[in-house]
């Protein structure tokens, strides 16, 4: 992972900002154009630099801050306030796990991509549980991660394709998907229960059903109500259960 990212961003990016401080005054000053303010918190001063050339290259984000540990990122941001936060698994004095249930816990708004070597549905479902939005490998491509970014910053849950059914049917625990529905939904609030679960805004539903974003709230009130629902991730949760997951 590091190697890949030193061949293709070292050359321009040799100057690495050690972990756990936001960025100078100076390349802040540009932040206020962005959209989407960004923490990141890997170990690994080579990958993070990786990650900030291919953030801060977007038109619509930007870095705000690094941190090379769990613990820093907490600080981080606190002082930062960032709309999201790239949180790798894997780190020292305070892995990525107990850092996002820390954060949930002491910022409840904290928008939160786990980038995670490990393609395990236990990592998966824990990260979910406590409340990340978004769940990215480290081995996707780089657009993975930034169209995470884009829609957990817009309130949505994003799962990485490269999961694949494999692993969502290891999510579920069986080989064979729920066919036969406790609570029977309409056609319309599956169709919209189903896309918001595949991470698409209600903008992006109302477009696609050919209704208006009203409409679309509408239909998702009443499902989540009948479902017994009060989340994404628990929605999310519901999706991996039915087989919603894979697009079409």
């Amino acid at each position: 992972m590091e190697a890949i990212w030193r061949a293709k961003f070292g050359s321009r990016h040799g100057d690495l900002r050690p972990g756990g401080r936001s960025l100078p005054g100076k390349q802040q000053r540009t932040i206020g154009m962005m959209n989407v303010r960004v923490v990141l918190a890997d170990d690994h001063a080579v990958v993070r630099a990786g990650l900030k050339a291919l953030i801060d290259g977007q038109p619509d984000m930007a870095v705000v801050g690094e941190a090379s540990d769990g613990a820093q990122v907490l600080d981080l941001v606190h002082a930062c306030q960032p709309d999201v936060v790239v949180m790798d698994l894997s780190m020292p004095q305070l892995n990525g796990v107990e850092a996002t249930r820390r954060l949930i816990e002491r910022r409840p708004q904290s928008r939160i991509v786990t980038l995670s070597v490990h393609e395990d549905a236990t990592y998966l479902r824990q990260m979910l549980e406590i409340g990340a939005a978004g769940y990215v490998l480290k081995r996707s491509a780089a657009e993975s991660l930034i169209a995470a970014i884009r829609q957990v910053a817009a309130g949505a849950i994003y799962l990485d394709p490269a999961l694949g059914d494999l692993l969502v049917h290891s999510l579920v625990g069986s080989r064979e998907r729920v066919v036969a529905e406790a609570v029977a939904l309409s056609e319309r609030e599956t169709a919209v229960l189903r896309l918001i679960a595949q991470g698409y805004s209600n903008k992006e539903i109302a477009a696609q059903l050919d209704i208006s974003v009203k409409t679309v709230e509408t239909y998702k009130a009443r499902g989540m109500e009948k479902l017994g629902i009060s989340n994404r991730v628990q929605l999310v949760r519901y999706g991996v259960e039915h087989g919603w997951m894979g697009r079409t």
